[in-house]
């Protein structure tokens, strides 16, 4: 009896002693990936806190030498200046339906395409397929004179629609979603077959609601590279009234001097909306990088 009361007594130090907590181990390697994860994420971030401390500076401070970081004199002028110096309004709209316009192409004519490549069969698909890839090796300054030639015929330059009509057709979007395309079964499509479903129906309401996540990561891409497009509008548009934002931008480069803090704050104000896609689509983005290599 005693020894059974002796062995009870000493069950809560051992319990006790079970209980401690062990101090964490530190992982060195986890260390050093969120050390290179936050110097990647301060590298990201510091041109737009640059932008934005420039934004803010004083012509003079702009200029001074060495530069400072933190402006003496926090001046907001110059957002205020950004809109009275263009149509800083009618170059915003033109960007948005540019961007619109060249996305929903992009979205429809991609998606088509891909499906008749990924889905249906036909006598020299991938032969087709890799000649329709091959356009991926041609360097984009080489397509500009033959698309001006035929924006210059149709008499579209300085309009909307010469912005954005060259691109709505992209081989790295059709790739992108017959790469989704083919990740489905295709057991779906057999059975839609059997209850009676035409290659449309299939196509619009089974295949492509399950690609949603390259769909969307093909709308980002693509209004990201429309947003921020340079050259082409330069080209087939002179006036002001016709620029994108991106181009228009670049008239407050002067001859001899340039108001870079007013340019700052025009590219600061220019640069929100994408980001803005870009945080509510992100998700979408990776799942669909993930989706796209799952099958070739």
């Amino acid at each position: 009896m005693a020894d059974t009361t002796t062995t009870d007594a000493a069950r809560p130090g051992t319990a006790g002693r079970s209980r401690t907590a062990r101090p964490p181990r530190v992982n060195a390697g986890s260390v050093a990936t969120h050390l290179a994860l936050s110097l990647g994420a301060l590298v990201m971030v510091f041109p737009f806190l640059w932008q934005l401390l420039t934004a803010v500076k004083s012509l003079a401070e702009v200029s001074r030498v060495p530069p400072t970081f933190l402006p003496d004199d926090w001046n907001w002028s110059s957002f205020e200046e950004v809109f009275s110096a263009l149509p800083f309004r009618e170059m915003l709209t033109n960007s948005v339906l540019a961007t619109a316009g060249r996305t929903a192409g992009q979205l429809v004519f991609c998606s088509l395409a891909a499906y008749a490549f990924a889905r249906l069969r036909f006598r020299g698909r991938d032969v087709l397929f890799g000649l329709f890839l091959s356009v991926l090796m041609v360097p984009s300054s080489l397509l500009v004179l033959p698309q001006y030639d035929i924006v210059q015929q149709f008499g579209l330059l300085n309009s909307t629609p010469a912005l954005f009509l060259p691109g709505m057709f992209s081989a790295f979007g059709t790739f992108l979603l017959r790469q989704a395309f083919l990740a489905l079964p295709r057991e779906l499509e057999e059975a839609a077959r059997i209850d009676g479903a035409s290659t449309f129906r299939i196509f619009w309401s089974i295949m492509l609601p399950l690609i949603r996540p390259a769909l969307a990561a093909l709308a980002v891409i693509t209004a990201m590279t429309a947003w921020n497009d340079l050259l082409w509008p330069l080209i087939v548009n002179t006036d002001p009234q016709t620029m994108p934002i991106s181009a228009g931008l670049t008239s407050l480069e002067g001859q001899y001097e340039t108001n870079y803090p007013v340019m700052m704050a025009g590219s600061l104000i220019a640069s929100l909306p994408m980001l803005l896609v870009y945080v509510f689509l992100q998700r979408h983005f990776v799942q669909s990088v993930a989706f796209s290599g799952s099958k070739g």
